[in-house]
């Protein structure tokens, strides 16, 4: 098991309930994972949790048998160097670095730049064409698809994606899903994707739904 998810309860300033009440789940290697949910029922809060970017009232996360979810803020920051990739629905590409440079940056950054793998997601991205243009110079999803080029580029143990594709038409949400989904596959990734869409959720191995807190499988 890659990751096990127990008993998290999360409650923020001013609000007068758990956004969370003991949530609990497993994610295993090579598996995709979609948690749908109402609006402001959490899947968010519950993706800040699992990067480690937010830190829970109660409850654990065990990463590969480590609790991770009270780490400095220097440990979090290298678990997501190499271990925890996230895509958002932002893109949150830097405008001043080109495609290539945007999809190496972080794979860079944590040591672990591989050239060969690198174009192997920039083939399969359909970006070859891109590698020397701007964000500002190319459409919303391509960017997407450089974002998530990005993400898988330092080979990561977990992707998190965060409605990766609501920025997008039918046609491109699709396409890029469907490359997400086949791209994890190839480099033994788990996927965890949050999403409001139950077509996206039916396209990964397992949909689970959040409701009142807690995190139960979704009726198929």
């Amino acid at each position: 098991m890659l990751m096990s998810i127990k008993d998290l309860t999360r409650r923020y300033a001013g609000q007068n309930r758990d956004v969370l009440r003991g949530a609990s789940f497993d994610l295993a290697r090579g598996e995709s994972v979609a948690l749908t949910g109402d609006s402001g029922s959490g899947k968010s809060t519950v993706l800040h949790l699992l990067a480690a970017l937010d830190r829970p009232d109660r409850g654990q996360i065990l990463f590969e048998g480590t609790d991770i979810s009270n780490l400095s803020d220097a440990a979090a920051s290298e678990l997501r160097r190499g271990r925890i990739a996230l895509v958002f629905q932002q893109y949150n590409l830097v405008p001043a670095l080109n495609v290539a440079e945007n999809i190496s940056l972080h794979a860079r950054l944590g040591r672990r730049f591989d050239p060969a793998w690198t174009e192997t997601l920039v083939r399969h991205l359909g970006l070859s064409g891109l590698l020397t243009r701007y964000p500002e110079q190319i459409s919303g999803g391509q960017q997407q698809r450089v974002a998530i080029a990005r993400s898988l580029a330092v080979r990561p143990d977990l992707l998190l994606a965060d409605e990766p594709t609501g920025n997008l038409d039918e046609t491109a949400s699709a396409e890029v899903l469907r490359l997400m989904l086949d791209l994890v596959s190839r480099s033994g990734s788990a996927l965890f994707l949050v999403t409001h869409s139950p077509q996206i959720a039916a396209r990964c191995d397992r949909h689970l739904h959040l409701s009142g807190g807690q995190v139960r499988s979704a009726a198929p």
